[in-house]
């Protein structure tokens, strides 16, 4: 559970995220996804002459970021996170044994005495 303020907090409902947010966050990784391809295409362009083993990486990392990019962005909503538990089991009460009788009492000898 997430603490703000150093107090606990619950979450009581099933519900997902709101969509809006959803979109936002989805859109958040496909920015930044695309700027590392960026960065590595403009990396690979820069580095050919210099490190071509490093350019040909930051050159597949380029070209293959777009599509796990996309999918990504696409993967769909989150799955709804599972009710809180309200069932409260009851306590469990030792079990009581049998009655004693008076019969059962005038045939035994008392505790203690012998």
């Amino acid at each position: 559970m997430p603490k703000r303020g150093g107090t606990e907090v619950f979450r009581i409902t099933g519900a997902r995220q709101g969509l809006a947010d959803d979109v936002r966050g989805r859109q958040r990784r496909y920015v930044i996804s695309m700027t590392v391809r960026t960065l590595s295409v403009i990396a690979a362009a820069v580095l050919w002459d210099v490190q071509r083993h490093v350019a040909v990486v930051a050159l597949a990392l380029g070209v293959l970021l777009p599509y796990v990019a996309v999918v990504i962005a696409n993967a769909g909503r989150e799955s709804a996170p599972s009710l809180p538990s309200t069932f409260v089991p009851p306590p469990v009460r030792p079990a009581l044994g049998a009655a004693e009788t008076s019969a059962d009492r005038e045939t035994e000898p008392p505790h203690g005495r012998n």
